[in-house]
């Protein structure tokens, strides 16, 4: 890596002088054509048969003398104009020809060493599409450390990856070809979260065929495309929009649960913790005449049937009660920090709280 990247900086350094070449020809052209064309106006020609008379000299065309050269000084003057324009234009050609060789191998090189970066990889990710969803995947692998490559279509949005400093093919990822470029060989994970559901379909088929091995995660726009998804190979599936309507009604139906949950920074960190092993943390108040209020913790917990264990009880007189016991029982207006499994909505079913708990004035599960 290091000894390719040395190679690159000292090519640059060789091949960066047709640039300067190339600049200081144009220049000397310029001044030849530009003094060359006042001499022939201080003999007398009017400026556009100079001008036409030193563009034919110095481009060699030979179509003949625009004006007689009857005197010795236009003898001369056309003869220095031969020599120097000719001269200039010959080194302006190979100035040019060395340019385009620059930025060919130039080209050349950097596909070259993103394609041995991209061999090197190994229970890798693949990100295909650069849109907002894959973008936000870059940036926490990148945070994370963990090694990907994006596939994206258009050239734009991969010259800003390659910016990012991120490793990126310009393909489509619907072609197999692409796909083993990418090292779907040899990738631990596939995610597909393109905004067409039909492309991540037919993305998933062929990763899956690809590499029977690879986790698949994909994004459907469409409720009726997870079955598709899944059919089609997908380990799991992700609604975007499914997902932001169940965390607004979350927020509607119970508020408490992130404003306490994130006021306490050893409460963030546990529930991510729980969410690693499948768990929830959840807010939940007891109201009067509630299916568990007045049971005891041990009841209560029984009934939900290992749905979810009690692990702090907050009274209405201020008294915090942590790992409640067995026989502590549950009075209205507590409120109960809950560990779960399965979604929040199923707590506040166990606990009977009413289908519409805002319009009653109380705050349920956050």
């Amino acid at each position: 890596m290091n000894e390719l990247a040395t190679f690159s900086k000292g090519a640059g350094r060789v091949l960066g002088s047709p640039l300067r070449l190339l600049s200081g020809t144009l220049l000397y052209v310029a001044v030849v054509f530009a003094v060359s064309t006042i001499g022939y106006i201080l003999c007398g020609w009017p400026v556009g048969d100079a001008a036409y008379m030193v563009l034919l000299t110095i481009f060699s065309v030979g179509y003949g003398e625009v004006r007689p050269i009857d005197t010795a000084f236009l003898r001369l003057w056309t003869t220095a104009t031969i020599v120097l324009g000719c001269t200039g234009m010959i080194v302006l050609t190979s100035a040019l020809v060395q340019v385009f060789t620059l930025f060919q191998f130039r080209q050349l090189l950097g596909a070259n060493k993103m394609q041995s970066e991209i061999d090197r990889l190994k229970d890798h990710a693949i990100i295909c599409g650069m849109g907002r969803i894959g973008l936000q995947l870059a940036k926490a692998l990148t945070d994370a450390r963990h090694p990907f490559i994006l596939i994206e279509r258009t050239a734009e949005k991969a010259e800003e990856a390659r910016a990012a400093g991120w490793l990126v093919l310009v393909g489509e990822a619907t072609q197999e070809e692409t796909l083993r470029a990418a090292g779907i060989d040899r990738a631990r994970v596939l995610a597909s979260v393109l905004p067409d559901d039909a492309a991540n379909v037919f993305i998933t088929l062929s990763a899956r065929s690809l590499n029977p091995a690879v986790q698949i995660i994909a994004r459907g726009e469409a409720p009726t495309t997870e079955r598709k998804l899944f059919h089609a190979g997908a380990d799991k599936v992700v609604l975007p929009t499914h997902i932001g309507a169940e965390r607004i009604t979350e927020l509607i139906l119970y508020p408490a649960t992130d404003s306490r949950i994130h006021e306490a920074e050893h409460m963030a960190d546990a529930r991510r913790f729980l969410h690693d092993l499948g768990l929830d943390v959840e807010v939940v108040t007891a109201i009067d005449k509630g299916a568990l209020t007045g049971a005891t913790v041990g009841e209560a917990e029984r009934r939900g049937a290992g749905a979810f264990f009690i692990v702090q009880i907050d009274r209405v007189n201020g008294q915090s009660i942590q790992h409640p016991g067995e026989d502590v029982n549950i009075e209205a207006g507590d409120t109960l920090v809950l560990v779960v499994r399965g979604t929040r909505l199923s707590a506040g079913a166990i606990f009977g709280l009413p289908a519409k708990p805002v319009k009653q004035g109380r705050t349920y599960v956050g």
